[in-house]
């Protein structure tokens, strides 16, 4: 059967000019919802002066204040649990999610309704669509279900394809495996280092998944694995299919980007749904295109909490639409999404922020000195070590510490697994002015 190659041929296609002018019809629209009826966005507007009333061309969204995550995860502190946030009364609320927060224990929360929820799948459509998912398509999910956002957005965008969905849920690698080859899947959704780990995984099988299995697509996410060069080049081979990069996040509820069939070398902003500023870190001034930046991002589709100039802390390099042949006039960011420019660590698809990982561990008294490291095993999957340093004395104390660490780390991060290795006291760094315990072993990711 013939399709469309566009899962929204109008928006995807508008000329530049026709897209500018909706995008700017749309920001009115959200930032006078946001003024009306959520009063953090009140009274950061009234702070800078700023009304709606004053957009009148796309430049003046430099009038917008920018919102970072701190200034959202201080209103959830101060007004347990999400803050002034809100633009609809909680009732209204159909979905929550969370992700791993800045500091210790407390997560940054998000809540949708059904008119939100329906606009996240939407969004997933458009980058599903556009990387060859059809009707005919059996998509496997290597993915826990769990509150992180993750390919929730995914899995409801694929049921409104058409296509066969198979939730991976709480198995192991090898049961997933098995399920993948047995049901014929021939799309998997899953983070860049666990498709690597299930091609590891079934190598030990005895199973050649680009032989015996019918994927022929893998839809990345979570890390930026997705679109380097190298990564793409191993996973093609091993499975024998295609990869496409896509990246989302919590705070805006889907993705904004995603890589088209034609394989452009990096990924299609969303631009009918979301305006993607991209900004030097430090002045806060447009970069041009080719020029590495921060991605600010404005997300026209979720109405419950809105998402206004967010700091994403994403380092990313725009360039034109017209650099990929697929007729659609997106821009493009070369590359996906580069790395970042905090100190944001991403672990299987999980934020790790050090301060945080330092608030947990120093409600542990009896540990002196810690240190986190950051490596790649077998060259596959990211891990994560925390190495510790007990106050002499109480070295009879390590046994009932460790799985209590563990347990609040993970709980704190999304249920990812932390490794600690106690150290002998004096092996480890001792600094008297400004710390430096973070080491990330892993290669850094080279662009062509």
């Amino acid at each position: 059967m013939a399709y469309a190659d566009y899962w929204n041929p109008k928006n995807e296609t508008r000329p530049r000019e026709e897209l500018q002018a909706l995008q700017l019809v749309k920001l009115r629209r959200l930032c006078e919802w946001a003024y009306t009826k959520a009063p953090f966005h009140k009274r950061r507007f009234e702070a800078a002066n700023f009304h709606p009333e004053q957009l009148k061309t796309l430049d003046d969204i430099r009038r917008i204040p920018m919102m970072t995550r701190e200034e959202w995860m201080a209103s959830q502190v101060e007004r347990p649990l999400f803050g002034d946030m809100l633009a609809s009364e909680q009732r209204n609320a159909i979905r929550y999610h969370l992700t791993s927060g800045t500091s210790g224990r407390v997560p940054l929360r998000v809540l949708d309704s059904m008119k939100d929820w329906d606009w996240i799948g939407e969004m997933w459509c458009y980058g599903l669509w556009g990387f060859g998912v059809r009707p005919e398509d059996t998509v496997y999910f290597a993915f826990g279900y769990g509150s992180f956002i993750g390919f929730w957005g995914a899995h409801y965008a694929c049921e409104k394809i058409g296509a066969l969905v198979i939730p991976g849920g709480a198995q192991t690698t090898e049961a997933r495996i098995k399920q993948i080859v047995e049901m014929g899947a021939t799309t998997i959704c899953s983070t860049p280092t666990y498709a690597l780990h299930m091609w590891q995984k079934a190598s030990e099988m005895g199973i050649d998944l680009a032989q015996e299995s019918k994927v022929d697509k893998l839809i990345l996410s979570g890390e930026p694995a997705g679109s380097i060069p190298a990564v793409k080049q191993q996973l093609e081979t091993a499975w024998g299919a295609k990869c496409g990069d896509t990246a989302g996040m919590t705070e805006v509820g889907t993705i904004m980007i995603f890589e088209c069939a034609h394989q452009p070398g990096g990924t299609h902003i969303i631009e009918d749904h979301f305006i993607e500023e991209v900004l030097d870190p430090h002045t806060g001034e447009p970069v041009g295109y080719g020029e590495l930046g921060e991605r600010v991002v404005t997300s026209f589709g979720r109405g419950f909490i809105p998402a206004i100039r967010y700091r994403t802390k994403d380092m990313v390099m725009k360039v034109p639409a017209s650099l990929c042949d697929c007729g659609r006039t997106y821009d493009i960011y070369e590359g996906g999404i580069r790395g970042r420019w905090d100190d944001m660590k991403l672990i299987r698809g999980t934020n790790v922020y050090p301060r945080a990982v330092e608030a947990i561990v120093r409600e542990y008294d009896a540990i002196d000195e810690f240190q986190i490291y950051i490596w790649r095993k077998d060259e596959i999957q990211d891990e994560i070590t925390i190495r510790l340093e007990i106050k002499p004395g109480r070295e009879g104390e390590w046994e009932r510490l460790q799985p209590s660490l563990a347990r609040d780390l993970s709980n704190a991060h999304e249920g990812l697994r932390f490794n600690l290795e106690r150290m002998e006291y004096g092996q480890l760094p001792h600094f008297e002015l400004k710390a430096r315990r973070l080491i990330d072993s892993r290669p850094i990711a080279q662009y062509s």
